[in-house]
């Protein structure tokens, strides 16, 4: 983070290399990226936010945007660029939650935590009723948990970690009470928008169910009830 350059590696223990695009993330944004911060709304949370290139063109921009990451090096760097960030995990208390407009998981930041399902309910917790999260995905199908080290190939810094690569289908497959907002493909990086239940989806859910409930206890023995066809 600090040089900008690579190369560095997630090393799982089987000593299989994910390589990471250090020099991409220490760049500015690109096409891509500024595609994907044309589709936020209102005010960001980009959740491991690294060097900051997103958080940075998004200030610059005028808008309402804070980059999190657990790395000294990546906050530092964001702030440099004229971006806000905080030294934090999206595990820990963060400022704002339950009123992010929008979630930024990119760069494969899907994989946080190592458990997929427990991410998006945080996340859901961070976002207001109707919220956005634009995840980025592995460019292959693919559903993988692992403990991993950062490494140069050659020397493992740190404790190993969990962490977990997504393809599209299984994000989705995890995304259980979210809608689906949108995919895309763009320079072979994959892309999926989904958007939490909005206050006013909530109260219906809870109408509809409570009408099938009376629909049910009317029902008269031996017949079905229509909720039941």
């Amino acid at each position: 983070m600090r040089s900008g350059r690579g190369p560095l590696f997630l090393r799982r223990a089987d000593g299989w290399l994910l390589p990471l695009d250090v020099e991409r993330w220490c760049a500015r944004a690109d096409r891509v990226d500024r595609d994907v911060l044309d589709r936020c709304e209102g005010v960001v949370l980009d959740v491991g936010c690294g060097p900051g290139r997103l958080v940075a063109e998004l200030a610059a921009r005028g808008r309402t945007v804070l980059g999190i990451d657990v790395s000294e090096a990546a906050v530092e760097h964001t702030v440099r660029l004229g971006g806000q960030a905080l030294r934090r995990s999206v595990f820990e208390a963060l400022p704002g939650e339950g009123r992010w407009d929008t979630v930024l998981l990119m760069d494969g930041n899907i994989g946080i935590g190592g458990d997929p399902r427990e991410l998006l309910e945080r996340v859901r917790q961070l976002l207001t009723p109707g919220g956005l999260l634009i995840a980025e995905t592995a460019p292959v199908d693919i559903d993988e948990r692992a403990h991993v080290h950062l490494t140069d190939a050659f020397e493992a810094t740190g404790a190993p970690f969990p962490w977990a690569r997504l393809g599209t289908p299984a994000l989705l497959r995890h995304a259980r009470g979210w809608a689906r907002a949108g995919q895309w493909t763009a320079d072979g990086r994959r892309f999926v928008a989904l958007r939490t239940r909005s206050a006013s989806n909530s109260a219906e859910a809870a109408k509809s169910t409570a009408v099938i409930s009376s629909q049910r206890a009317r029902k008269p023995s031996g017949e079905s009830a229509v909720a039941d066809r």
